[in-house]
């Protein structure tokens, strides 16, 4: 007779542990499925991006779609340098980005650790009053802040897209560091303090090393923000040799040289170029992104 894939206890019908291990292989496969089929869902836009960056002029327009370039036209690539100062708006979205997330990084570690090591009055009040700018939509400052920049004369050029961040760094940033040096203990500080070290000898060389994690999330999100952001380019900048990489890419659109000539093949192309950097940055840094999200919330 075949074996019951339940037993009757005191307490009823309890599963065997051959009918637990089943539903547990039904739902790791259930789980690997539903995984592979989001993946295909979110990786499709890119996919279609290198496909599209390899094709003619005529395949992009071909109505139906063709998922495979029937000859890959890698020429695509260096045309872009060609067609556009594609070096120089590289130049300039790394220099916005080195010089952005350095000051996002020093001046915010710099704030968090005053928030999260020292006990002064009006401290929590100021932290909350810093945790409320982020619900103010950045539309609303943007008017003022372009009319204080455009009478320090820094219109047009790149200083409004990274000098601000110098001066702390962003409200997220901030939480999001004070959080992770919460989790540290003061055990650490007291003890330095013994020792005779400073406050600022205790944040360079204690704090600062233990929150490797926390600091990679910020750079990384640092860096994506910059690398993408369009609305400060665009209203800041107005000539095409001091276009970021963002608003460089809406330039193949309608480019003067070459008014109502679809050049959409050569869009997808500089877009695949301009998420190279940032597909690298992800994936060096996951390990300690991941980390410094999960370990910035255990202590509030």
């Amino acid at each position: 007779m075949a074996a019951s894939s339940s037993v009757i206890t005191s307490s009823g019908l309890r599963p065997t542990g051959g009918s637990v291990k089943r539903h547990k292989t039904i739902n790791l496969v259930l789980l690997y499925a539903i995984i592979i089929l989001l993946s295909v869902v979110f990786m499709f836009p890119f996919f279609w991006t290198v496909s599209s960056s390899l094709k003619t002029p005529e395949e992009i327009n071909t109505f139906p779609p063709t998922w495979f370039p029937k000859v890959p036209q890698f020429v695509n690539y260096v045309r872009v340098f060609q067609k556009v100062p594609f070096l120089t708006w590289i130049k300039n979205s790394v220099i916005v980005v080195i010089l952005g997330t350095s000051g996002a990084l020093i001046s915010s570690s710099i704030v968090a650790y005053s928030f999260a090591r020292f006990e002064y009055r009006g401290r929590d009040l100021i932290f909350l009053i810093t945790l409320g700018t982020m619900m103010l939509p950045a539309q609303v400052t943007l008017i003022p802040q372009f009319v204080l920049f455009h009478k320090l004369g820094w219109v047009p050029s790149i200083k409004p897209l990274w000098v601000p961040a110098w001066f702390g760094g962003g409200a997220f940033n901030i939480f999001l560091l004070r959080q992770f040096m919460m989790s540290l203990p003061k055990d650490l500080d007291e003890a330095a303090v013994i020792d005779g070290a400073s406050y600022p000898r205790i944040f360079w060389r204690i704090v600062i090393p233990l929150c490797k994690p926390a600091l990679a999330t910020v750079t990384v999100l640092s860096f994506i923000g910059r690398w993408n952001d369009f609305i400060g380019p665009l209203i800041y900048l107005n000539t095409r040799e001091t276009f970021t990489l963002a608003v460089g890419l809406s330039y193949f659109q309608n480019l003067p040289e070459a008014p109502g000539v679809p050049l959409y093949h050569l869009l997808m192309a500089a877009s695949v170029l301009a998420i190279l950097p940032i597909l690298v940055l992800f994936f060096s840094a996951q390990r300690y992104f991941v980390q410094g999200i999960v370990l910035s919330g255990i202590k509030g």
